[in-house]
This record gives C-alpha cells, sequence and structure tokens, in this order.
C-alpha cells in the first residue's frame, strides 16, 4: 500500500522549492514584463507634431506605432539590401528614451550633447530592465539607429523625418509655422536625412512641402 493509510499520493511539501530551470524561466519573464509596462509610459510623451487632423499632439507611442506602419508600406522604397525586419525593429523601439529624456522637437532649441547624454542614460536603465540577451541586442539596435550608419538605420532615419511631415503637411504647415522653420533649416535637418534613405520619398515630399518655404 502506498502513502498514508487511506491510499492516494503523498501531497507535494509545502516548503518545497521550484526546480532552478523553473526560477530562472519566472525571472525571465518578471524583467520582460517590467520592461514592458515601463514602454507603457511612452504613450504619455507628447511630441511637437499632431495626429493628422490636428485636433491634439501625437504621443511617442503613436508615433513609434505609425513608424513600423510606415516601414511595411514603404517597404519598395528602400534600397537594396535593407531588412524591413530588423526597421521596424528599430523604429519600435528608437524612442523609448524618451521616457526619461523627453521629446526634443528637430527645430526646437535644446542642447544636443546634454540630451545625447540624457539618452545614453536612459537607454542604459530602460534597456536594462530586460533579461541581459535582450539587454544586449535591444540597446545596440538603439545604437545602430542613434549612430545612421548602416543601410537599415539610413532608412529607418528616412522614414523617422518623413512621417512628421506627412502630418505636417495635412495640417497646412502650421507646424513648421510655429517653430519658424526655415528653408535651410529643413532641408538640412529633415531633406538630407530622408533623400540618403528613400530618395523618391523625397522627391514626393519635397514636391508638396516646398510651397510652405518660398
Amino acid at each position: 500500500m502506498n502513502g498514508p493509510a487511506g491510499g492516494g499520493a503523498v501531497p507535494p511539501q509545502a516548503d518545497q522549492s521550484p526546480p532552478a530551470d523553473q526560477s530562472q524561466a519566472d525571472d525571465r519573464l518578471d524583467r520582460q514584463i517590467a520592461f514592458l509596462v515601463e514602454a507603457d509610459r511612452l504613450k504619455h510623451v507628447l511630441r511637437a507634431t499632431p495626429v493628422v487632423d490636428g485636433s491634439r499632439p501625437e504621443n511617442s507611442g503613436e508615433h513609434s506605432w505609425h513608424l513600423a506602419l510606415y516601414a511595411m508600406v514603404l517597404a519598395d522604397q528602400a534600397p537594396p539590401g535593407v531588412s524591413i525586419d530588423r526597421v521596424i525593429r528599430m523604429l519600435l523601439i528608437h524612442d523609448l528614451v524618451e521616457i526619461d529624456a523627453g521629446d526634443a522637437p528637430i527645430h526646437g532649441d535644446y542642447d544636443p550633447v546634454a540630451l545625447a547624454l540624457a539618452e545614453e542614460a536612459a537607454a542604459d536603465r530602460i534597456f536594462g530592465l530586460l533579461p541581459a540577451d535582450q539587454a544586449t541586442a535591444f540597446r545596440a539596435l538603439w545604437a545602430e539607429f542613434e549612430a545612421v550608419q548602416t543601410p537599415d538605420a539610413i532608412f529607418a532615419k528616412a522614414l523617422d523625418r518623413s512621417q512628421p511631415v506627412v502630418h505636417i503637411l495635412e495640417n497646412g504647415g502650421s507646424g513648421w509655422r510655429d517653430y519658424g522653420v526655415q528653408r535651410d533649416g529643413f532641408l538640412r535637418l529633415v531633406g538630407a536625412r530622408v533623400e540618403r534613405g528613400a530618395p523618391a520619398l523625397w522627391r514626393w515630399l519635397w514636391a508638396r512641402a516646398e510651397q510652405y518655404f518660398m
């Protein structure tokens, strides 16, 4: 006869510890969910760019989602050799540092050195919430986007600069008027980035934006 009188299996001891691999799996999930919860804060970071109907500012979470969709839809604008899968992943995480550092409009007045330092610290903290392997991979992908040297990053940056242009065009150029954007500044900060990564897209945008910089 097995077990105590009355038969049946012996119940596990209440103080029995989970196996080591179970504990490690739980810890990994703890870190992954902590990162995903933290990422939700990006929805509260407001950008200078309005949503298309002009009713309110866009938030950075919306911007990141929209850019991922831009990459999917405009994949045919990417030069040969660009991995759209990597571009999408890059765009989904590229602004997470704004949770700590905030959004700095490219035509606004800010200290680029101080901003870069703040974003580096934010990247360390936010990506550091993840398990070590993912933390390293995500942070490297973010750094690649910031450096704008690889084909994937160059195309991703072109899309990042294009999306606000589309929104401002839909709002009759109001964003450029609000910030006093001049032709030279627009061509340098926006045009050069878009043309480098997606020349045909830039021609399309400039044909519609030029009237606001005469």
